[in-house]
């Protein structure tokens, strides 16, 4: 295994969130704005009238079905979405899965986010162990299922702490939770339709590169939020009209997620371990750390996968493959 330390000491690079309060504070801020809350309950039809739309939910304690009536129904439901796949917007071009625990008792170095990466536990993408405070740690990772070859990523997730390279670090970890989900990456065909739009992981925007799904969400919906409030004011939402308000953003956003797949396909989804061992020795020398610590960031991948692929001349061979998608759109 080869060691490549990316930061400084001392510099912060990224934030850790707590989903749990992040989630509660949005709620509150949402009751706070107006919003009504509707608890133990599912969508079971939606239909488009000419003057809005019609859907059907049932409270799945008592049965009890009601009728709301709206201009927009906006699906921000999540990776299976209900409204997605009831209007048939179409498809993510990739659905990952994902699993992660929290932790105890992790020997690691103080505020380091640490990477692992190889065949045995994580098939074309990576594990990760993150501090997230109090001497706590979320130790994940994420593949696709193509790639797992009859696997689970429980199975990996195994691997990663018997791994003789490093199990020492988590022969005393203390397990308090676990979650395992879909990664939906790569947005949908159509992420609107005459009064139906879709949001976040119903419309396939997780980030190809780390999975991460807050982001791209809240990017997606902040770039329209304006322009739509004043279309539903008017009781604008054709599909034309939705279009409208979206081809300024939605585009672009959707270029830089195939741009940034396109990038971690060239330097990881696609290379053996053998291969993964040379990128990670061409990573591990003193330019190239500089280069990621000058140009590197989470959140943008592509400027630092161009970088590298310039600048770098063992990864220089890299740019025939790269193909047109990665070097001019």
């Amino acid at each position: 295994g080869t060691l490549v330390p990316v930061g400084r000491q001392g510099e912060l690079r990224t934030y850790v969130v707590c989903r749990k309060r992040f989630d509660q504070t949005v709620v509150q801020q949402g009751l706070e704005a107006g919003a009504d809350l509707l608890l133990e309950s599912q969508p079971t039809s939606a239909e488009v009238k000419p003057d809005g739309v019609e859907i059907e939910i049932i409270n799945q304690r008592t049965k009890e079905t009601r009728t709301l009536r709206s201009k927009l129904l906006i699906g921000c439901d999540g990776a299976h979405s209900w409204v997605r796949r009831r209007f048939k917007m179409g498809h993510p071009k990739e659905m990952l899965v994902g699993f992660q625990t929290e932790v105890v008792g992790y020997q690691g170095k103080e505020r380091w986010l640490e990477m692992y990466s190889g065949s045995e536990i994580a098939p074309g993408f990576f594990a990760w162990v993150i501090p997230s405070g109090n001497d706590t740690h979320r130790i994940g990772l994420w593949s696709r299922a193509d790639l797992l070859d009859g696997r689970t990523v429980l199975d990996c997730y195994n691997d990663l702490l018997k791994h003789p390279l490093w199990k020492d670090r988590f022969e005393n970890i203390i397990e308090t939770a676990r979650y395992c989900g879909p990664v939906p990456s790569g947005m949908i065909r159509r992420p609107f339709k005459e009064r139906v739009m879709v949001i976040g992981d119903a419309a396939g925007m997780a980030k190809p590169t780390t999975g991460g799904g807050l982001g791209p969400g809240f990017k997606q919906i902040s770039s329209i939020a304006d322009k739509l409030v004043q279309r539903i004011n008017a009781d604008e939402l054709t599909e034309k009209d939705l279009k409208a308000v979206t081809k300024t953003s939605w585009p672009k956003m959707k270029k830089e997620q195939d741009r940034a797949r396109a990038l971690r396909d060239l330097l990881v989804s696609t290379r053996t371990d053998e291969e993964l061992d040379e990128h990670f020795a061409n990573f591990a020398k003193p330019e190239v750390i500089a280069l990621i610590n000058e140009i590197g960031d989470i959140e943008k991948p592509v400027p630092l996968g161009l970088a590298l692929i310039k600048k770098v001349p063992a990864f220089r061979k890299l740019a025939l493959q790269a193909g047109v998608k990665l070097l001019f759109t």
